[in-house]
């Protein structure tokens, strides 16, 4: 099986692999169909990425946890790159904490210019009528710059400062040399 980095993913690749580790989620937003979708923003070493998962998996997943996602495909939603959970991919969380990442290239931010070749608008059975007023379409995250643009390493640790949801966020102020981390 052979696996992409995030920065490569394109509008209208089918049967992505990846592996990446969740930075932020989403509120969910429920369908007509009555089914639940959260997106989340994911990171790997080269970019951060949005992905919408569906129903149980997406209400399993927290921000720390390693994630291999398999047989996935990309769309454009909103003139955002998302990535989603195929049909018949798999979520595996196989890990938490310990991964470097890189969330200062956003391959989901919005771009006008982006076009999806293969699908216009939502793909199949996202028609979402919105439960929580937010209009952008689920995007998430879009606050945490790091100057230097160079990866960033999260790990676990029980008594830091400022922590939250189990990460804790350091800015280049407050690492010798000016690296961003997050702890």
């Amino acid at each position: 099986m052979e696996f992409i980095q995030i920065k490569d993913i394109r509008p209208g690749l089918k049967n992505i692999n990846v592996t990446f580790i969740v930075l932020e989620v989403g509120h969910p937003t429920v369908t007509k169909e009555n089914r639940e979708v959260r997106t989340f923003k994911v990171a790997d070493p080269t970019a951060c990425i949005n992905v919408s998962i569906w129903d149980e998996p997406g209400q399993l997943l927290v921000p720390g946890d390693i994630v291999r996602l398999t047989k996935g495909y990309a769309s454009v939603w909103r003139s955002c790159l998302t990535l989603y959970s195929g049909k018949t991919g798999d979520i595996q969380k196989i890990g938490e904490f310990c991964m470097v990442f890189n969330e200062t290239v956003n391959i989901s931010e919005p771009n006008p210019n982006l076009v999806n070749n293969t699908t216009s608008g939502a793909p199949n059975n996202n028609s979402i009528t919105g439960n929580n007023g937010n209009s952008n379409g689920g995007i998430i995250g879009r606050h945490a710059v790091v100057s230097n643009q160079q990866p960033i390493t999260i790990s676990q640790q029980n008594s830091a400062p400022g922590k939250v949801g189990g990460v804790t966020r350091f800015t280049d102020r407050d690492q010798p040399g000016g690296k961003a981390q997050i702890k």
